[in-house]
Formats: structure tokens, C-alpha cells, sequence
């Protein structure tokens, strides 16, 4: 039986409807930088004009609305929808300026900008205007943290079902809180966000990047994006800025509850992780190994191979999708591996896309775990984490994670291969979108880009996307017939 009569549609409604007036006001931070550069204005002021009304008019429908009490269901539709109305409205300042002057490609941009994936369609990055670069890199910063998380940090007095929103959004097994209040979680995980964003703006500048690039490169690298004002992306800078860039890369992929230990002094929670042991492990093993082989076998110097590598390494695992080489033209099984690396993604409760370190490590544990109860069949041994028993029902929807992760990506594969893709650009693009990695392989590789992909291409890895951002089940609930029946 159909459940939209106890649905809170009101309420979900002004939900979004405020979430619309925070982006229209949000697009009107690119003017500053218009009027520096002598820019067209009106693109910017109409799409926030826009935005700005519709979201103006669902408020003023349902301001009067008083009931707060959302549940899951009303959660999960909130944190899909919001992401679809942000990519519908954010795609206006391209389209209407004409820079993009297909709303397909603009909405594939936009959507790729808030789901942090940096896949684009712009073949000449640096001709298009300052202030629509400054919104590009925006769509990044605000989607990085989490649109929704971002709500619950600036209004508070919304008081809406806080948690499922929170549970809805955060990415990872486990939602980390810092407090009990999840308002309070949500404003001390922005505070972080904030200032190690300005931290890098501050490194940047220091080696001699542009005020303007700063501010993009740093949305960029702490919402793990991948967008960049240049068309050679971070190729063209400095060994010093490559390795600051990495080095906050490496921040933005690790969970943020640790950044908050950190400044709480409380460095043993932090280097007692297992988590970040394994995702620092990950980062500098494969580094060795492609180090050693471009040195080798490749005409490259140590210090080279070793900021080439972990560059790549550290922008893949975090799902940044920053290049500062083609990685492709390396020898295959070195490649290979970067795109291995693809469907690991940075640690639970950070920024990066992909399938989450934390799951991949249940997972490790667990298969060695099931090799020892095949030898003592009647031992009770639980799976831990930090020393901790991790309950079954999370394990268990782990393994349904990966399982369904790696089905929708072998699936996808195969539709996008149907509309004319050759096989390692099929894959890579799904691989890329899905993972919210941005560069793959084939045609998508880190020199290239999406513009070549149809239209129908382009909607369908729009949606894989936002599968990747916000973890599957958020988005394939509302499509199963159990979430809508009473």
C-alpha cells in the first residue's frame, strides 16, 4: 500500500526550499571576483535571482508549517532531493552565461562539482570567467562537508530530524558525533573544514600560486574535487605547491573526528587508528612499488618518481582527482594499480567518495575471521575495530555494501558500452563517476575528459554520481517498494 499520505511533504519542502535561498546566496559570493576581472555580471545575479525565488516561494508556502517531527523515510528523500534541486539550480550561471550552452553538459559540471567527483565537460578551463571558476570550485566546498550537514551547522533552529539527516548523508559504515547534539557535531566538522581550507590557501600563496587559485585549488583539495582553474590541472606548478597539495589531500581523505582529536591534543586516539594506519599504509606501499618501477624501468629521477607517484596515489585514494602526470603512460601494470586504487576510496567520515577504507578493512578482517571459524566452527569470535566488537549488522551491511557497490559498477559498465564507449573507457568512466574520483581511464583519463560521452552518457553517470556520494542505499531506498509501503 502507497505511503505518500504519511509522508511529511511539507516539511521536506521547506526543507529544500531554505537549502535553495543558502546556494542562491552562496552563488552570489562569485561577484566580487566578476567585478575584480571586469566580468559579466548579469549570468551570476540571474541564476541566484532564480534560485533564490523558487527557494523564496516553497518557504513561503510552508513557513507556517510547525511540525519538525521527520523520520528516516522523510530523511532519505531530503538528502536525495536536495542534491538534485542544488544541481538543477547550480547549472544556471553556466548555461546562462552560454560558457556552457548545453544544460546537459552544465548539469553534468554541477552535479560533478557537488558530489566532489571533478569529472568535466570543459575542454579549455581557463578561458571560461573568473567568477564562474570561483562558482565551479564553490559547488565543491559546499558539497565536500555535505550540503545537508552544512543546513544542520547554519540552522540549527530548523530542528528537522537532524539525525536521519546526518545518518543520510555522512559517508562511512559509522557516522562519527562529536558531541550529542548532532547540530554541534555538524558545526565543530565545518569549524575543522574551515580552517585547514584556509591553512592551505595560506601554503599556497606562500609558494607563489595566485590569490585566485588558491581559493579554488584549497575548495578543491578539502572537498577532495578535483576541480582546477588550469587545463593541465597541478601539472603546470611547483614541486612545492604538488607536495602541499598532497599533503592536504592526504588531511581531507582521513576521517575528520581524528583532525578534531588532533586539535583536542588527544593524539593517541589518532595514531592508535587503525583505519588511518591502514590508509597511510595503502598510500605509501603502492608509492614504493611505482617509485621503484619508474626508476627503473622508466627514464625518471627518484625525487620525480616519488612526487609523481604519491601525487597520483594520494589524489585517487582520496578520490580528489587532481593530476600532475598522465599516469597512463606509465606501464601498464603501474597504472592498473592507480585504478585498483579506484575502488578503495579515502577513510569513513572524510570528504573522499570510493568504498571507504573502514569497509574494506571489515571486510579484510572478516574474511580472516571466517577462516578461523571454518577451524573452530563453534567459536564465537567477533570482528573488532580499534579494539572494539563491531555488531553484526554492521558487517553485514559491509559486505551487502561492496557486493551491490561492485554490481551496479559491473552493470553500468556494460550500459555505457551499449552507447558506443569502448571497453576501458566504459569502465573507467564508470569507475571514475561512481567512485566521485573524476579522472579514470581510456578516454576519461587524467588528460582527457567527458565532453566526448553523449547526453544519455552524461544523465547516466550524472546518476552514478550521486549513488557514489551518497553511499547507494540512500539513493536506492527510495526506489525499492519496501520504502514506500505503510
Amino acid at each position: 500500500m502507497s505511503n505518500w499520505s504519511s509522508l511529511n511533504i511539507n516539511i521536506i519542502v521547506k526543507f529544500i526550499g531554505i537549502l535553495l535561498v543558502i546556494e542562491g546566496l552562496f552563488m552570489l559570493t562569485a561577484l566580487p571576483f566578476s567585478i575584480y576581472y571586469g566580468e559579466n555580471l548579469m549570468p551570476i545575479i540571474y541564476a541566484a535571482n532564480i534560485t533564490l525565488i523558487a527557494g523564496g516561494i516553497m518557504w513561503l508556502f510552508t513557513r507556517n508549517y510547525k511540525d519538525q517531527n521527520v523520520g528516516r523515510r522523510e530523511g532519505f528523500i531530503m538528502v536525495t532531493l536536495t542534491w538534485v534541486a542544488f544541481s538543477l539550480f547550480g547549472a544556471l550561471p553556466f548555461y546562462i552565461s552560454k560558457e556552457i550552452p548545453n544544460y546537459t553538459d552544465a548539469f553534468f559540471e554541477t552535479m560533478s562539482g557537488f558530489t566532489t567527483t571533478g569529472a568535466s565537460i570543459l575542454t579549455d578551463i581557463e578561458s571560461v570567467s573568473k567568477g564562474l571558476l570561483f562558482w565551479r570550485s564553490m559547488t565543491h566546498w559546499m558539497g565536500g562537508m555535505g550540503i545537508i550537514v552544512l543546513s544542520l551547522a547554519v540552522l540549527p533552529l530548523l530542528g528537522i530530524g537532524g539525525m536521519q539527516l546526518f545518518i543520510a548523508e555522512v559517508p562511512g559504515p559509522v557516522p562519527d558525533k562529536l558531541h550529542p547534539r548532532v547540530t554541534e557535531t555538524a558545526k565543530r566538522l565545518w569549524a575543522i573544514y574551515v580552517l585547514i581550507t584556509f591553512a592551505e590557501i595560506i601554503f599556497l600563496m606562500f609558494g607563489g600560486m595566485p590569490f585566485f587559485d588558491s581559493i579554488c585549488h584549497s575548495f578543491g583539495t578539502m572537498a577532495t574535487g578535483g576541480f582546477s582553474t588550469k587545463n593541465d590541472s597541478i601539472a603546470g606548478y611547483s614541486p612545492y605547491i604538488q607536495y602541499v597539495i598532497t599533503f592536504f589531500m592526504i588531511l581531507a581523505g582521513m576521517n575528520f573526528t581524528l583532525h578534531y582529536f588532533a586539535l583536542k591534543r588527544k593524539f593517541q586516539k589518532v595514531i592508535s587508528n587503525e583505519e588511518l594506519k591502514a590508509y597511510l599504509f595503502i598510500i605509501f606501499s603502492t608509492v614504493i612499488v611505482i617509485t621503484i618501477f619508474l626508476v627503473f624501468l622508466s627514464d625518471y629521477g627518484v625525487e620525480k618518481a616519488f612526487r609523481d607517484g604519491i601525487f597520483q596515489v594520494v589524489s585517487i585514494i582520496t578520490t580528489t582527482g587532481f593530476v600532475s602526470a598522465d599516469y597512463l603512460q606509465w606501464p601498464v601494470y603501474l597504472w592498473f594499480l592507480i585504478f585498483l586504487l579506484m575502488f578503495i576510496g579515502g577513510c569513513a567520515g572524510s570528504t573522499g567518495g570510493g568504498t571507504k577504507v573502514a569497509r574494506q578493512l571489515l571486510l579484510f578482517k572478516n574474511t580472516i575471521l571466517e577462516l578461523k571459524r571454518m577451524i573452530h566452527p563453534k567459536a564465537v569470535i567477533p570482528v573488532k575495530l580499534n579494539k572494539k566488537n563491531v555488531p553484526q549488522e554492521i558487517v553485514t551491511n559491509v559486505m551487502a555494501f561492496i557486493i551491490i557497490y561492485v554490481f551496479i559498477f559491473i552493470i553500468s559498465s556494460v550500459l555505457m558500452s551499449f552507447i558506443g564507449l569502448d571497453f576501458e573507457t566504459a569502465v573507467g568512466s564508470v569507475a571514475a563517476t561512481l567512485g566521485n574520483i573524476g579522472p579514470g581511464i581510456g578516454d576519461v583519463g587524467p588528460v582527457d575528459n567527458y565532453a566526448s560521452i553523449s547526453d544519455t552518457g552524461k544523465w547516466f553517470l550524472s546518476l552514478l554520481m550521486l549513488l557514489g556520494r551518497l553511499e547507494i542505499f540512500t539513493v536506492l531506498l527510495l526506489i525499492t517498494p519496501y520504502f514506500w509501503r505503510k
